[in-house]
């Protein structure tokens, strides 16, 4: 039988590229799968949904009372009037403050005439006895109805 010897760069890279599957799921970047569903939802203070062209600070704040690290998801939903006329992703600009202080605009979601944040890109760890603040600039574009709610909400994972 025929042997060949092989180059030790090529075992090291070999041995390199094996381990880091290994590296990536022991590392403690979020405790549950990236498709589990969350557990419940906090439901925070809603508020009318401003006038044309009108804008509103949304403010986010959860605590997280346990001494253990739970993962959670801020998120904010925008509900149509009950009959409609149901608003449209294009009606409402959303934005996150990120940590640098800029505004950052979020695509919105639709489904059944509620705009919504997604969940699974929100997903943080949030350390025991620490508290969760967000801030939000939703503004109104156009001609959006004058009824709706701004509902904003935390979702809590296993």
């Amino acid at each position: 039988m025929r042997t060949r010897k092989i180059p030790r760069r090529s075992l090291a890279l070999a041995a390199a590229l094996a381990a880091l599957p290994t590296v990536a799921v022991a590392s403690p970047a979020v405790a549950t799968t990236p498709g589990a569903p969350p557990v419940r939802f906090v439901e925070l203070p809603s508020s009318p949904l401003p006038s044309d062209h009108g804008q509103r600070t949304i403010n986010v704040t959860y605590r997280n009372d346990s001494s253990t690290d739970r993962t959670v998801a801020p998120q904010v939903l925008v509900e149509s009037p009950a009959n409609g006329p149901f608003l449209s992703p294009s009606s409402i600009r959303l934005e996150v403050l990120a940590p640098d202080g800029h505004w950052r605009t979020l695509p919105l979601g639709n489904q059944t005439g509620t705009l919504y944040t997604r969940l699974v890109p929100a997903k943080l760890v949030l350390h025991g006895h620490h508290t969760l603040n967000e801030q939000y600039r939703l503004t109104v574009i156009g001609r959006a109805p004058a009824q709706g709610t701004i509902e904003p909400r935390v979702a809590l994972y296993a």
